[in-house]
């Protein structure tokens, strides 16, 4: 089989689609080209985030695990490792006592002290009961309190700011030595002493009153931070990072993207302004959405989350995953149904199988926002040419994928390691719908994929199994359905396949069953697995 050649489509129709619940729980989806990518959700309710700087208290130090647990004020502590100490954490704990006995706030004329050595005893920079400046790394997971650092930053659109910390590092994806040097030079000219700047990817091209204007919003929540610290009482928040809808339109908004739409007008207000401080000539593009139909149904994001949150996951041409999530690590299974070309060999139909279940994989790590430890069982290839077609795809479709990775060969066991960065738990979306048959004792995939499941079969009984004459036997409401109508849905497999689709009502069937016949009425038995079987 030729090696797999990467469409390079630069036009990719980039959108955002925001819904405010009534409890003012946020859910953020990304599409691109209409398909969704990226779900978000912001809970009212969520008390840490990433982001976020606490003034804590040491709760106990650990020496054989050379860490820490800070009380930040959550359920459980949160866990500071030496090695997230940073370089400067002695000088904080200076700055931080001083702060709060007798209220210095600046730190231009701070005495550092010290570097932190890489290799050390975290009993030696912290004890029990201090007062400590820390900031979430990770959030909360499971059972496990959050993880949190004391190299303090604040992200801006452009910068990023870091006390104490007297350099300049402009993003490697930067690659235009001039443009590097420009940038440098701009934010050297504004910086001031013992603060540390790391310019980001997207100030690119970035005019210089742009960046002034981040860098002093930046230096304020500073000064914020250091003005709360006398009066604190411990342990409490000092500075929270923004909440996660205007994050990630600050974060990811460029001129790739072509609309934002949101339902609820003030949240409508709130982004508009947020774009438009950062770039006016965008702000255009954020919608209020006024249609009667909810937002999520009107964009189809509804019926995406419904087919891509199951246990199940249908790809095409019978490819399917089964997704499993345990406490260690997400596993996911791939397998290639019947559908497979019978011109083709065995070696290429499990190839082909594979490259199409490694995109819809890459999209469901993104989507889910699976981290940690990633196991994926693809089908077994037995030439290495093969597996490392299959492995350079897989690294290939990553690329997109903006959290740190590592993708390891294909073994012997055709098993694909991924390590991904976690940084929150998993999302995990219910997707099922109550069995009308059993009245909630039981439950069923949701229905409204069962249109797109018998779609599916259609497709391939006419077009790969050449039938001529099909009958479709189903409960009487989607025989309903199907038939009634000027143009019913009848009708319109009629016209596609030119062919006989002939649909019986069976009140024995269930609601999402249905049965396929051929023109002898010998019943056609498919061995993939439908949506509808959980």
């Amino acid at each position: 089989m030729n090696e797999i050649i990467f469409e390079t489509n630069n036009e990719v129709c980039k959108e955002i689609v925001i819904t405010c619940h009534s409890n003012n729980d946020v859910q953020i989806a990304l599409l691109e080209d209409k398909k969704l990518v990226e779900i978000h959700r912001e809970k009212a309710s969520d008390e840490c985030a990433v982001g976020d700087v606490y003034l804590g208290k040491v709760r106990k130090v650990m020496p054989g695990l050379n860490a820490a647990f800070i009380n930040i004020g959550s359920q459980k502590d949160a866990f500071l490792h030496y090695l997230d100490l940073g370089f400067h954490a002695t000088t904080i704990n200076n700055f931080v006592q001083r702060a709060i006995t007798n209220r210095k706030r600046s730190i231009a004329n701070f005495p550092m002290e010290p570097d932190v050595e890489k290799v050390g005893k975290i009993g030696d920079i912290i004890t029990s009961g201090q007062p400590i400046l820390v900031q979430i790394d990770k959030e909360p997971i499971s059972t496990k309190g959050a993880r949190v650092n004391m190299e303090i930053s604040f992200a801006g659109r452009y910068l990023v700011l870091v006390p104490f910390v007297d350099k300049i590092t402009v993003s490697s994806k930067i690659r235009n030595s001039l443009e590097r040097k420009r940038l440098r030079k701009i934010v050297q000219a504004i910086k001031p002493k013992n603060f540390g700047v790391v310019i980001r990817t997207v100030a690119k091209d970035t005019d210089a009153e742009q960046i002034e204007s981040d860098l002093i919003q930046l230096l304020e929540k500073w000064n914020t931070l250091v003005s709360r610290l006398p009066n604190a009482t411990i342990p409490c928040k000092v500075a929270a990072e923004l909440d996660k809808t205007s994050a990630l339109i600050r974060d990811i908004v460029n001129d790739s993207y072509s609309a934002i739409y949101v339902d609820k007008p003030s949240l409508y207000k709130e982004i508009k302004d947020l774009v438009a401080s950062f770039s006016p000539a965008k702000k255009d593009i954020v919608k209020l959405h006024k249609e009667k139909q909810p937002i999520f149904e009107y964009f189809n994001v509804a019926r995406q989350i419904k087919g891509s949150f199951g246990r199940v996951v249908t790809v095409k041409n019978g490819v399917y995953l089964i997704v499993e999530h345990t406490e260690a690590m997400h596993v996911i299974d791939v397998n290639s149904g019947n559908r497979m070309k019978s011109s083709q060999s065995q070696e290429e139909n499990a190839l082909e199988a594979n490259l199409l279940a490694a995109t819809e994989i890459v999209r469901q790590l993104r989507l889910r926002d699976m981290g940690g430890i990633i196991i994926i069982d693809f089908i077994d290839l037995a030439k290495s040419v093969n597996r490392t077609i299959l492995n350079r795809t897989m690294t290939e479709l990553m690329r997109k994928d903006k959290s740190r990775h590592t993708i390891l060969p294909v073994n012997k066991f055709g098993l694909i390691q991924i390590t991904r960065q976690r940084v929150r738990e998993a999302t995990v979306i219910e997707t099922t719908d109550i069995c009308p048959a059993c009245m909630g004792t039981g439950k069923i995939q949701p229905l409204i994929l069962l249109e797109d499941d018998i779609n599916n079969t259609l497709d391939f009984l006419f077009k790969k199994q050449q039938e001529s004459n099909i009958t479709l036997v189903v409960h009487p409401f989607v025989h309903a359905f199907f038939t009634k109508g000027l143009i019913s849905k009848q009708l319109k497999w009629m016209i596609t396949y030119k062919c006989r689709v002939k649909i019986i009502s069976n009140q024995e069937m269930q609601i999402n069953e249905y049965k396929c016949y051929n023109k002898d009425m010998e019943e056609i038995v498919l061995w993939t697995l439908p949506n509808h079987i959980q």
